[in-house]
């Protein structure tokens, strides 16, 4: 049974999760509605596999006795300056979502939770992966600049790129 606060956090959680696929699908529109297919394709593949880690945490706290709250998302950002600004924004988020997951791991050992906590180690490696990925991202953006052809291959080979952790969710 969970304690009624590592409920809350993982609700809280379950309400990140959620926004982090909306924040996914708006860049997704935004690089497709901009002509960075093969970009547009990573998000909308991102933006999935957030829903999927929502839906892990709503599963995880039904199963353990508490009552998960699917939340009602704020509207997110709908433009962009440049697909360079896209992956910063999206960067930062997932540093943001690095935080909030190390907390619910702080509460649950402080409730001694250590079945949550153990649960939970799964999203902290996912963490990992997904930092990792958009900072590779941003390094090769930062390799092409604002070269036209150099913008072409990376949207091309961006396709490519998809995080690998989507394939064990």
């Amino acid at each position: 049974m969970l304690s009624k606060r590592v409920e809350e956090v993982l609700n809280s959680q379950v309400q990140i999760e959620a926004n982090s696929s909306q924040f996914y699908l708006a860049m997704a529109s935004w690089a497709e509605n901009n002509g960075y297919e093969g970009t547009s394709e990573f998000l909308y593949s991102h933006s999935d596999e957030e829903r999927s880690h929502m839906l892990k945490l709503v599963g995880f706290i039904n199963e353990r006795g508490g009552h998960a709250i699917i939340p009602a998302l704020p509207k997110p950002e709908e433009t962009y300056g440049s697909i360079k600004d896209v992956f910063k924004n999206l960067l930062e988020h997932e540093i943001n979502v690095t935080n909030k997951i190390n907390n619910v791991v702080h509460i649950c050992l402080e409730e001694k939770d250590y079945t949550t906590h153990n649960f939970m180690q799964w999203f902290v490696s996912e963490q990992i992966e997904e930092e990792a990925l958009a900072r590779t991202v941003m390094d090769r953006l930062n390799l092409v600049a604002e070269d036209a052809s150099g913008m072409y291959m990376f949207d091309r080979d961006i396709m490519g790129m998809r995080n690998t952790a989507s394939n064990k969710v």
